[in-house]
């Protein structure tokens, strides 16, 4: 999510503008996002890939039970140090694996209702004599309704 210091091209939506997202207070990156929809169809995310920082964040979110395969390490916000490609092509194997076998545990990641939401981005108008961080505050009904913010 955007502000992941060890996250690889770490933004949430859109790297411009910097957007932020918090959900009933908890800052939230795109994992919890997409989760939080699938959620709301009673769907759990049962494996993450990514960096070392994507799947920290999924265990924050998703707990232990959703199987995560990191297959680079951050280094800075452009730059990863890639794990080899066989062995990354065997952990995402059995990765895969595991997580078909982790299914039953894993629970739907579900926002409380109704969902406060608290939204931060860079206002980038070229009116602007310089960029202006902006936060705009709302509540909706449920996840399916996260991004009508905007």
């Amino acid at each position: 999510m955007m502000g992941t210091a060890d996250g690889v091209l770490n933004h949430t939506q859109n790297s411009l503008t910097e957007n932020r997202y918090w959900y009933n207070g908890v800052e939230s990156g795109e994992l919890a996002q997409s989760a939080a929809i699938a959620g709301y169809y009673d769907v759990p995310v049962i494996m993450v890939t990514g960096d070392e920082a994507t799947c920290r964040e999924a265990r924050k979110f998703f707990g232990n039970n959703c199987v995560t395969v990191a297959v680079k390490k951050g280094i800075s916000r452009e730059a990863a140090i890639l794990y080899p490609f066989d062995e990354t092509r065997q952990a995402l194997y059995e990765g895969a694996r595991r997580a078909i076998s982790a299914i039953s545990s894993c629970k739907p990641y579900k926002l409380d209702t109704p969902v406060k939401i608290k939204m931060q981005y860079l206002n980038l108008d070229p009116k602007l004599p310089k960029p202006v961080l902006e936060t705009k505050e709302g509540v909706v009904q449920d996840a399916l309704h996260i991004f009508d913010l905007r």
